[in-house]
């Protein structure tokens, strides 16, 4: 008798702690992981300031942001399932998807329009894109900017092939065009504090010069993920949005606060190169057009402008339905207002 009052209750036990088990496990948080096109500057301050004010685990993620080695290689490696998300420019998600069909979408725009510039020194006389006829200009394969550079030199009345290209490694760049080994270099504008500060410190200072003041104004940056995550997972998506937008906007409103988060998890980052970064990039998200579009959606006809210069830059075909690569449908609406 006493056996099975024993017998009964261990059996209750056991079911007890099954249930709690199952509670637990259905209110785990979800393993989420980021990954970024590049070393964790200044320009994802918003991010891990997010992460460290709890906005990701509000939304029930668990969340690991890794560096990335490229947007390209970002897009393949979400394609690929290897990161649920990822950011990148949304030139490499189309040509992905379009020339091997590797199933992964843009869920969300980030910067308006693109932020690729020549940056050259103030010392040097160039003054425009046009001055760079016979000018020797660095460029790393595959980079964007030289994909691009033919339709800018257009729109400004330069031979394209009087530019002379030099392949030198990325993490030279700068140096080169400081010591005057090269004319101009590529960057996105963001970069130019901290490289501003570089050229400073020997004597000399850098000149941008925009593409986009060509009127050259094509969407970049976005938020992606694989459509296996789109379609298995909805709900992550969207709350992995949410977190994302509440993150951008507070670190809009809280630039300062949000660098000493962003630093504080990457020492290597300079404080006052953080805030110089993020305050550039920050003009790239909240543009006055971006908030009539609706932030994290598109505009139509600036999207299929965008696609018309991704196809020729990277000679994709331009019959191919590129809708195919975007689905905006879960930005959440306070982002979009």
């Amino acid at each position: 008798m006493t056996r099975n009052r024993f017998s009964r209750r261990a059996a209750r036990l056991a079911a007890a702690a099954v249930l709690t088990s199952a509670v637990a496990m259905a209110h785990a948080d979800d393993n989420v992981q980021f990954l970024l096109d590049w070393i964790p500057s200044g320009e994802f301050a918003a991010y891990y300031a997010g992460l460290s004010q709890g906005f990701f685990k509000e939304q029930g993620i668990d969340l690991k942001i890794s560096r990335g080695f490229g947007g390209g290689d970002t897009v393949n490696k979400v394609g690929a399932g290897s990161a649920q998300f990822g950011i990148a420019d949304i030139a490499p998600v189309f040509a992905a998807r379009a020339k091997t069909g590797l199933p992964v979408k843009v869920i969300s725009s980030m910067y308006v329009y693109s932020p690729h510039s020549m940056f050259v020194l103030e010392s040097s006389g160039i003054t425009s894109l046009a001055d760079l006829k016979g000018k020797n200009v660095g460029i790393t394969p595959g980079n964007s900017h030289k994909f691009y550079f033919p339709e800018v030199a257009k729109r400004v009345g330069l031979d394209e092939s009087t530019v002379r290209w030099t392949n030198v490694d990325a993490s030279t760049m700068a140096s080169l065009l400081i010591a005057k080994k090269l004319d101009a270099a590529p960057f996105f504008a963001i970069h130019e504090y901290y490289i501003n500060k570089s050229a400073q410190a020997q004597g000399e200072k850098i000149r941008v010069l925009p593409y986009v003041e060509t009127g050259f104004t094509i969407y970049s940056s976005s938020i992606l993920t694989s459509d296996n995550t789109l379609k298995s997972n909805p709900d992550l998506v969207k709350r992995f949005l949410a977190a994302i937008w509440k993150s951008q906007q507070w670190a809009h409103a809280h630039p300062e606060e949000a660098c000493k988060l962003h630093v504080a998890q990457n020492p290597e980052v300079k404080a006052d190169d953080c805030l110089g970064s993020f305050k550039a990039e920050d003009k790239y998200v909240f543009a006055d057009f971006a908030a009539k579009t609706g932030f994290g959606k598109f505009d139509d006809k600036r999207l299929a402008d965008t696609w018309a210069q991704v196809t020729k830059a990277q000679q994709l075909d331009p019959q191919w339905d590129y809708q195919q690569a975007v689905d905006t449908a879960l930005v959440p609406a306070a982002a979009a207002k």
